[in-house]
């Protein structure tokens, strides 16, 4: 991970979890901003009107429907709608929405702030230390906590165990009062990790 982009993400952290992804977005409805595809060290003010410009647009919509503009070396300039610049409210919620677009597929992003915008670029140099150190950053994108947060859960293995195990129960309790036969209680994928 980049110096910038360590600076950036520390200055906002921790970062957002699906669920403040979400509320955000109830609360801030129709979010939709400018986005412009430049090569590295190439944007312009004129950019905001190329080929390669998304006005008014709504931010995974487009990173997914154009994401061979990253895999083509551009970087992503992010503005707020027809400001030419980005609020820093925004920002934290920005990072949080490209990571989620990124985790499945394992990429790495690159975020820095220039002109008053909000850049996003793939990390093509990336090693697997980078990503496992930018991905600890949005841990918690999925969990909904971060992971060097206490978490109630006991260190030691078995208690951990018997904790998680009482959790899992106390939840199928609750589910299959409310949706009777319909709910399939626990985790009943086979155990191939421990099978023979």
């Amino acid at each position: 991970m980049n110096h910038t982009t360590r600076k950036l993400i520390e200055k906002f952290s921790p970062m957002w979890t699906n669920k403040e992804i979400w509320e955000f977005e109830q609360l801030n409805e129709n979010l939709r901003f400018d986005l412009a595809y430049t090569e590295p060290e190439k944007f312009r003010v004129e950019s905001w009107k190329s080929k390669l410009a998304y006005p008014d647009s709504d931010i995974r919509d487009v990173v997914v429907r154009t994401f061979n503009n990253f895999q083509d070396g551009n970087e992503c300039w992010i503005a707020n709608k027809g400001q030419g610049r980005i609020d820093k409210k925004f920002i934290p919620y920005l990072m949080a929405v490209m990571a989620d677009i990124m985790i499945e597929e394992e990429i790495c992003l690159n975020f820095r702030i220039e002109h008053d915008c909000l850049v996003v670029s793939i990390d093509n140099t990336a090693d697997v230390i980078d990503c496992k150190e930018f991905f600890e950053e949005f841990y918690h994108l999925a969990t909904g906590f971060n992971y060097d947060i206490d978490t109630g859960i006991p260190d030691d293995e078995t208690e951990a165990e018997i904790y998680l195990t009482r959790l899992q129960e106390e939840f199928d309790q609750k589910m299959k009062s409310l949706l009777g036969d319909k709910y399939l209680p626990g985790n009943n994928d086979p155990d191939t990790i421990n099978s023979k």
